[in-house]
């Protein structure tokens, strides 16, 4: 049996008004990627080596806090 436990985690981004929210989760696939607001949408599942890269690429090009 293959059992897979789902754990979606919001970013520490999210304001505490439920403004723009994203949830990630390690899955079988990958990594899946969610909008906390409509997660009856469904989700994104990307390689961990793809969302590793994908982050990289956003920490480059996110202005200094």
């Amino acid at each position: 049996m293959d059992v897979t436990i789902q754990k979606w985690r919001k970013s520490s981004y999210t304001a505490s008004n439920g403004g723009n929210c994203v949830e990630v989760a390690r899955l079988a696939g990958g990594i899946g990627i969610r909008d906390s607001k409509s997660r009856e949408r469904g989700h994104l599942i990307m390689p961990l080596a793809q969302f590793t890269a994908l982050l990289s690429q956003l920490k480059q090009q996110s202005p200094a806090a």
